[in-house]
């Protein structure tokens, strides 16, 4: 075929891609059901022109586009693996993570379940046998959620609930894609009724396979971009190796599925990039990977939907009953899953609430496509699968996911309206109100700024100035009054406005590189959780997210565990280090918002709810200086030099703005700009560097804060100070148990533990001691000991601790303390270790 005409296709489908957007908010329907359209328009126009006598002229242009190479591997190997990938860079994995659960049941077991229902009714009313019916089973259990996502973002839809159906449709896809490679095989070796359990079987090796060369490619693929760290062309370029050589790594090498691969690889950098890119570098790779992405889904539409007309060419009435018997099975199969699994999760609180009007418009929104057809078109092309079960799986699949695109697809949009799901809550209109008013506050000042600046008429000023006066008043007016809105609803208003500011400022100061790549992610998510807590629960919503971001989560858990068990430090050095820049960075911002609170929402909200702002927002910097302090004692210095790094970033910043604008006023050339520039970036390079935190070095230091040692000389402290082996603990665990003999003696050097023994309580903190009176009689301990908050404990052995207690009367004087407030007498045993002293 010619190369001109075959260049001039593929162009003109750039041109409906480009026509297709703007078409589709015209006419107010989802984005993919018009390229749907599009491409099922030309497919027909061209057999249309091909076939009829009316004119000879188009049929080089009919035969070109009917001709275009357009095979399953094209769509499995060129475009599938770009999809994917680019949708696990654009996720906020974080986030995914809080809402794993009702993720996996909506991904993988509504995907089994849907395989199931449709296979086995399609079995019982169709002559195919079973393998090829759960083969179409898995072909139409793909979903694509771009059309309800973006409607749910069109009538402010819970974020949650958005970002819960776009990680279902990631893991859907790869699910789906893996259960067709299984029953495929099946079809191929001609196992009419393969046993239910062999093939399932095989689906965990397909998943791991999958994941585990996925996680090895990205690993190493971030390796070599860590290399290129000024070279950014050559870190894009290889990211864009990544997917296509894991995809086909997985599924040539190992047999395992590629799509696993794919999300596995993505996911991998997704977390893993950040931190180890620089910060332009990983946003212009995102922003590469979401243009390919756009061409790669459109065209993807546009092809897939071209072989439509092709695939139906040869549709018998019988099948028109099939095809109603697969639509009627998969929305069972889904509304299965919304309306039975989904609220017995969120009743065992493994899933949020999803209202019915939101699970109903799920249900209608899970539309078919491209996947669908690309799918059902390798079953046609392969030799090995009989001509009826090819003839009827391309088009049961296709008049499925027609069906989808046509008729769900062009009335999703009334099925929101007639939930009543397109209209604003009042909390809502009144936010908006907020908003409003918030905006134009700062909008005067800026035009005040302006005139000022350029010097404009007075009159002018004046004139413009009354008239957006008037404006401001109205918007004002409007955010105080909404009567139907309660205190309690102001507050959570205000929260909300609160945690959005928080965010506008954490974005800025990610932009002016105050805050490292390997943190910000984490401190986005945080933000975003406190908006949507806010929404949700209200102050303790608010107060619940609050206390999370500053507390200590299951990777900390971890590192302790490696530790403690294992006597591995550097995870746990690390997590401590991503702590300490934390606490510092959300103290700063913190203190950004103080201003916000009185120079915008006081106005608002009046006094009263403001002044409760206020102290929830000054409880929240207190609970972060306490968890601060605790840190600084534990390692001193170490906050002083995070400190003295976030200085020198800000002076580069200050700089660097310094240069732009001396460029800009023409007192330096373009070379020397360049030249001060890449200066900068060597110097702020090396200030991104964090100064390492060694766990093992601070022991001496802190034996020689406890009161307990004072009175050791110097030599004691130090032998003593290798003696103690260090042991961190999060709040909640379980130190000491009963029953339990006793063989060392804790002492606390930061946080605090509880003791419960015979019904009775004590609390300990900072430089006390536990387990010496276990030690002392030799008798199992009747005390447990569990940690009310992250605690660090300083642990010594039963023969160094007698040693020691025998040389510091300090020591003997705080163990009878101890023994005396809980009633017992250890005189005798003290006064053994007096004498061995004496003698």
């Amino acid at each position: 075929m010619d190369i001109v005409l075959i260049t001039a296709v593929i162009a003109s489908l750039f041109l409906v891609i480009g026509a297709a957007e703007p078409l589709a908010a015209r006419l107010r329907l989802p984005y993919s059901v018009i390229l749907a359209l599009l491409g099922i328009l030309i497919g027909a126009g061209a057999i249309f022109f091909l076939r009829t006598d009316l004119t000879d002229a188009l049929n080089p242009v009919a035969e070109a586009i009917l001709g275009l190479p357009i095979r399953s591997n094209v769509f499995l190997y060129v475009f599938l693996p770009t999809l994917i990938f680019q949708a696990t860079l654009g996720m906020n994995l974080r986030r995914m993570l809080d809402d794993w659960v009702p993720i996996l049941v909506l991904a993988v077991v509504a995907v089994v379940v849907a395989t199931l229902v449709v296979g086995y009714a399609l079995a019982l009313v169709s002559p195919l046998p079973l393998a090829a019916c759960l083969l179409i089973g898995a072909i139409v259990s793909t979903t694509d959620p771009s059309a309800v996502v973006s409607i749910f973002r069109s009538i402010s839809a819970p974020q949650r609930l958005a970002r819960i159906i776009e990680g279902e449709s990631l893991l859907n896809d790869a699910a789906a894609i893996a259960l067709f490679g299984l029953f495929m095989s099946f079809v191929m070796l001609g196992v009419p009724n393969p046993a239910l359990g062999d093939a399932l079987a095989q689906f965990p090796l397909l998943i791991g396979g999958g994941a585990v060369t996925g996680w090895v490619a990205a690993r190493l693929a971030v390796w070599v971009m860590a290399l290129f760290e000024r070279y950014v062309l050559a870190q894009i370029s290889i990211s864009v190796a990544l997917p296509y050589l894991a995809y086909i790594g997985a599924e040539q090498s190992i047999g395992a599925s590629g799509v696993i691969a794919v999300v596995a690889a993505g996911l991998t950098l997704n977390l893993t990039a950040p931190g180890r890119l620089p910060p332009q570098a990983w946003t212009q790779l995102r922003e590469v990977w979401d243009l390919l992405a756009h061409w790669g889904g459109a065209l993807i539409f546009i092809l897939a939907a071209l072989l439509i007309p092709r695939l139906m060419e040869e549709i018998r009435l019988t099948d028109l009953g099939l095809i109603g018997v697969v639509v009627a099975a998969a929305i069972a199969a889904r509304g299965l899953i919304l309306f039975g699994l989904m609220p017995l999760l969120s009743v065992t609180r493994l899933s949020p609430v999803v209202e019915r009007p939101y699970r109903v418009a799920i249900l209608w929104g899970g539309l078919r496509g491209a996947v669908t057809l690309a799918l059902a078109l390798a079953v046609t092309e392969s030799v090995r699968v009989p001509l009826e079960v090819k003839r009827l799986v391309g088009i049961l699949a296709t008049g499925f996911a027609l069906f989808t695109l046509l008729v769900q697809g062009t009335t999703l949009r009334s099925v929101i309206r007639w939930l009543g799901l397109d209209r604003l809550s009042p909390i809502d209109r009144a936010l908006a109100r907020q908003v409003v008013a918030v905006a134009l506050q700062t909008v005067r000042a800026d035009v005040s700024r302006t005139a000022e600046n350029y010097e404009l008429s007075r009159d002018i000023v004046r004139a413009e100035a009354k008239q957006f006066g008037d404006t401001l008043e109205a918007a004002v007016k409007a955010a105080e009054d909404g009567g139907e809105i309660l205190d309690r609803d102001r507050i959570t208003l205000g929260l909300i406005a609160l945690a959005g500011a928080e965010r506008d400022t954490i974005l800025a100061r990610v932009r002016d590189r105050m805050i490292s790549a390997r943190l910000a992610e984490q401190i986005l998510s945080d933000s975003d959780r406190l908006i949507e807590a806010a929404r949700s629960g209200g102050r303790s919503g608010y107060n619940r997210a609050a206390r999370r971001a500053i507390g200590y989560g299951p990777t900390f858990r971890i590192a302790v565990w490696l530790r403690n068990r294992l006597r591995i430090s550097a995870p746990l050095a690390r997590v401590t280090a991503d702590r300490f820049e934390l606490l510092l960075t959300q103290r700063l911002i913190l203190r950004d918002l103080g201003r916000f609170l009185d120079q915008r929402l006081r106005r608002i909200h009046g006094r009263r709810v403001t002044d409760l702002l206020q102290e929830l927002l000054s409880r929240r910097v207190e609970r972060m200086e306490t968890a601060l302090e605790g840190l600084r004692l534990q390692y001193p210095g170490y906050a002083e030099e995070l400190e003295r790094r976030f200085l020198r970033r800000t002076a580069l910043r200050l700089e660097e703005a310094e240069y732009g604008a001396m460029r800009e006023d023409g007192l330096i050339g373009a070379e020397l700009h360049t030249v001060l520039l890449q200066d900068l970036g060597a110097r702020r390079a090396a200030a991104e560097g964090r100064p390492p935190l060694d766990l093992t070095l601070r022991r001496a230091e802190l034996v020689q804060r406890l009161p307990l040692f004072a009175d050791l000389d110097e030599t004691t402290r130090k032998r003593l100070g290798r003696a103690l082996v260090a042991q961190f603990a999060d709040a909640g665990d379980v130190i000491l148990r009963k029953d339990h003999p006793a063989r060392s003696v804790y002492f606390v050097a930061s946080g605090a533990v509880e003791l419960e023994t015979a019904g009775q309580t004590w609390r300990l903190g900072q430089g006390e001691m536990f387990g010496q009176m276990a030690v002392l009689m030799q008798k199992p301990r009747r005390t447990e000991v569990r940690t009310i908050a992250p605690t660090t404990f300083l642990v010594l052995d039963e023969f160094r601790f007698r040693r020691f207690l025998r040389r510091s009367p300090a020591l003997r004087q705080a163990v009878r303390q101890a023994a005396e407030k809980r009633g017992m007498d250890l005189s005798a045993l003290l006064s053994e270790d007096d004498s061995a002293t004496k003698d």
